[in-house]
């Protein structure tokens, strides 16, 4: 069931590059920075994140990345997804998060699972907003 709110960011991509492209299988690296929000509390930050096409056509993804509050302190997190192709070339993802931090603002992060609801869209942008798991 989804919980509380943690935030949202927003985001584009910034590199693209095929790590695995042999007999139908095709693995692509996307790395994307943006800024966004945890409990309030802005922050800017990048990440990394593979996504494997599987052979019935969805997409499996892989990633992780770092965030930065105005003050310096960190958020680190892990994600693993199910995602699809939208109508246009845009991808839909949903998945969990996983996050480490030593910010006593923060600290609520290294207690929880994180779902996320992530839309990309063909040009790169995307949206993403991040509930805890109850």
């Amino acid at each position: 069931m989804l919980g509380d709110l943690i935030g949202r960011s927003e985001n584009r991509d910034i590199g693209r590059r095929v790590l695995d492209a042999g007999d139908g299988h095709v693995v692509v690296e996307v790395s994307f920075e943006g800024s966004g929000s945890y409990y309030d509390t802005a922050v800017k930050g990048f990440g990394t994140y593979e996504s494997e096409l599987r052979a019935d056509g969805s997409l499996r993804g892989e990633g992780q990345g770092v965030d930065m509050t105005a003050d310096g302190q960190s958020v680190t997190w892990h994600g693993l997804g199910i995602g699809h192709f939208t109508e246009g070339g845009g991808t839909s993802w949903r998945g969990s998060l996983f996050f480490s931090t030593a910010s006593p603002q923060l600290d609520r992060l290294n207690h929880i699972v994180g779902l996320f609801e992530y839309e990309v869209a063909p040009d790169g942008k995307s949206t993403g907003t991040y509930y805890e798991w109850k």
